[in-house]
């Protein structure tokens, strides 16, 4: 008897041991196949439970908002309109109940943020509307949900993601405010500027911070670490730009508040300062493809207020200069500032009276509003423009880190 078709080392009386054989990709449909009962651990082990640093780092953006709308297509295919609506309930609510418990979490919250607006983006792009069907590929569009018009609960989702969002910007305020003043106005970043300090009082300046004080750096640091986090959750490019929008829209306006209650800061080496400062954040704009997410234009009071620290405030040209400069500063800002401009020396005096008048006279037809302070709690309306994905939906695998053997790849 001759030994046929015996692989190296193995002996032919071996028994054969059985081997996996994986389906090719084509016989999957996209779908996930789950049993009723096993829809708690579902949203458990996918939202309440899931830890956006450990597991969800190595994982494909927005999978967990795929693998929920692909249980979700199943519960369609199958016609089952109370699976379907059970599913979706109990999504939102335990993505409601996770920011509840740990919403002052950046990396938590951008993160629902992100698969939020993806499992929305899911909902339309395979909806079967012809409005988002033509960004799909023939094969997505054998994808589309087949039963159910789900229309009225991407409304709902879409005001979900908008209570997020607000929630995100309410933490990034939280961990940027503290840095703000001391940053921006404080701190100098340029050396010898300010001017001789009196005998005494010179306190030991270097560009590197005591202990515990923020720079501009730290500023610059967290916004990079806010975009890192928000890029690698898949955070829409659309959305990323809102966000910054609304990040420099808070520099902009605790910086130009402080100023205006703070003497020791309207002076004409503070006016550089500040630009200086304006202008390594627009250079981080550029760096970061956002010069026109509208982000630049935020800081446009700032960016006047310091000019107005130092150009010249003495003769009517000067008066005229000022008032066509200081298009985004009310009337109640430019006269606080050119009331408090402090002299950094002796060879200059402070402005007028007369000169004071002359700006109010001249600004007087103006249609605004008296208010001094900018309301740094305002925030701007979001959107959520449509972005569809290109991921096939039946190569997507499930990590085993994601403790849902219970699915099955349909």
């Amino acid at each position: 008897g001759q030994v046929e078709n015996v692989s190296p080392g193995q002996m032919a009386d071996e028994p054969i041991r059985p081997v996996n054989i994986p389906r090719r990709e084509k016989d999957f449909q996209g779908m996930l196949e789950y049993k009723k009962e096993d829809e708690l651990k579902l949203v458990k082990n996918l939202i309440l439970e899931l830890k956006p640093r450990g597991v969800a780092v190595n994982l494909i953006p927005g999978l967990p908002a795929y693998i929920l709308f692909m249980c979700l297509r199943h519960a369609d295919y199958v016609n089952d309109d109370q699976k379907v609506r059970a599913l979706l309930t109990s999504t939102i609510n335990s993505i409601k109940k996770i920011l509840k418990k740990r919403g002052d979490d950046f990396e938590t919250v951008s993160f629902w943020l992100a698969n939020t607006c993806r499992f929305l983006h899911c909902l339309k792009q395979y909806s079967g509307d012809d409005q988002f069907m033509k960004y799909n590929t023939p094969k997505q569009n054998e994808h589309c949900l087949s039963n159910f018009d789900l229309a009225e609960y991407r409304q709902v989702l879409s005001d979900l993601a908008i209570q997020i969002y607000q929630q995100l910007i309410k933490c990034m305020e939280n961990i940027l405010q503290p840095m703000i003043v001391s940053g921006m106005l404080e701190h100098e970043t340029i050396q010898g500027v300010s001017g001789v300090k009196p005998t005494g009082l010179r306190k030991r300046t270097s560009s590197i911070a005591d202990e515990g004080t923020y720079t501009l750096d730290s500023i610059i640091r967290q916004l990079n670490s806010f975009h890192s986090v928000m890029y690698q959750h898949g955070t829409d490019p659309e959305l990323i730009k809102q966000v910054v929008k609304q990040q420099f829209y808070i520099v902009g306006a605790v910086t130009l508040n402080n100023l205006l209650l703070r003497k020791d800061m309207c002076s004409w080496s503070k006016g550089m300062q500040i630009r200086y400062n304006v202008s390594q954040l627009e250079e981080w704009l550029r760096d970061k493809n956002l010069m026109v997410c509208g982000a630049k234009e935020t800081l446009e009071p700032l960016i006047q207020a310091a000019q107005l620290l130092q150009v010249k405030k003495k003769t009517d040209e000067d008066a005229e200069a000022i008032c066509s400069m200081c298009n985004s500063l009310t009337t109640a800002q430019i006269v606080k500032v050119l009331n408090l401009y402090t002299p950094v020396n002796a060879f200059e005096e402070r402005v007028s009276v007369t000169f004071i008048r002359t700006i109010q006279n001249r600004l007087r037809d103006r249609k605004e509003s008296p208010q001094l302070l900018l309301d740094t709690k305002m925030i701007y309306p979001v959107t959520f423009p449509f972005n569809p994905s290109s991921l096939a939906l039946e190569t997507i695998q499930i990590p085993g880190s994601l403790n849902l053997s219970f699915l099955t790849r349909v």
